[in-house]
């Protein structure tokens, strides 16, 4: 597993990580016994960065963490969670001192540990990143050794970009696979230039690009991407990358031809993400200890020829791109 430097934090990474939204909810059923064997396979096929949230499973996935951490001993990976989706309705005056300082201290809880090495703001609205005051409680929250570092998971690149005029802001952690591009373009080389981390979620677009959902495939009633479709409870984007699952499914057709007979379109998809350096991690998720093991696999992968990355952009050109590129 090769490593990439976590922007300004001196600290490295593992080239993909693990996300640990599914194990805690919101993706059908799953049991801890296979959770927490997914995160022990996750850490011994080499992967030091895990990716969770305060709201995921209101607290069960940092929780499950914390215990494969005592379960394991030795070096903690970089483990980073994230604060914001607690508010019953999304507001900026919702993200004060107090507020921010309960959920950290929470989650300081739940991971069961005395600092958190990164807390990313969770999608908070558009707004708040016009609020310097905001950024300034994070401060302070480094200066009183309760965080490490701090940084951002954001919808849209208009967010990406203003969130790093921020000095403080290490991470931006951003929807980016082989159907979202856009982050690509420009919002990619402001963040190397400043040095920022950027934390590539949703890889798989929500499983499309494994490509082996079909048109009469059934999701569970607890799973986002049944009930989450026309974004009902969260932003749609977060479902299928925000492509229509039809368009998507004919798109993954398109795709399938130009992966080799000795992999599989997920390690694919993964190591395309990969191809871009400005990407310092990509956070699938895995249920399982077998979908940890294989992620893990894409790095090992070699580089995909440039022919083989026109011919991805101009799927996404003609399929994709009039659905999500101006959106997001």
């Amino acid at each position: 597993m090769r490593s990439r430097q976590f922007g300004r934090t001196g600290r490295s990474v593992s080239e993909i990580g693990f996300g640990a939204w599914a194990i805690g909810a919101a993706w059908g059923e799953i049991n801890d016994e296979d959770a927490l064997a997914a995160l022990h396979a996750a850490l011994d096929a080499g992967v030091t960065f895990i990716d969770t949230a305060d709201v995921y499973g209101d607290g069960h996935s940092e929780q499950l963490i914390a215990r494969v951490m005592r379960e394991r001993g030795g070096e903690r990976p970089f483990i980073a969670t994230k604060a914001g989706r607690r508010l019953p309705a999304q507001s900026v005056e919702g993200y004060s001192a107090e507020n921010l300082t309960t959920w950290i201290d929470r989650s300081l809880r739940n991971l069961e540990t005395e600092v958190l090495d990164l807390v990313q703001l969770h999608c908070p609205p558009t707004d708040l990143y016009y609020q310097p005051e905001v950024f300034e409680r994070l401060d302070r929250l480094v200066e009183h050794g309760k965080i490490r570092n701090y940084g951002v998971s954001v919808e849209r690149v208009e967010e990406a970009l203003k969130a790093i005029e921020y000095p403080g802001v290490v991470s931006v952690q951003i929807i980016f696979n082989a159907f979202r591009l856009r982050p690509s373009e420009h919002f990619f080389q402001q963040a190397r230039e400043k040095n920022i981390a950027i934390i590539a979620r949703v890889p798989l677009a929500s499983g499309l690009l494994s490509g082996k959902f079909r048109k009469d495939t059934k999701f569970e009633s607890t799973d986002h991407r049944l009930f989450n479709r026309s974004g009902e409870a969260f932003d749609v984007g977060e479902t299928f990358s925000g492509v229509p699952y039809e368009v998507g499914l004919q798109a993954v057709e398109k795709v399938r031809p130009l992966v080799a007979d000795d992999t599989t379109m997920a390690k694919f998809a993964l190591r395309w993400i990969l191809m871009f350096h400005a990407v310092t991690v990509a956070i699938p998720g895995a249920r399982n200890p077998a979908q940890a093991r294989t992620n893990a696999e894409a790095a090992d992968l070699p580089a995909i020829p440039q022919e083989v990355m026109a011919e991805i952009r101009t799927i996404y050109d003609t399929c994709i791109k009039p659905y999500v590129h101006q959106r997001w």
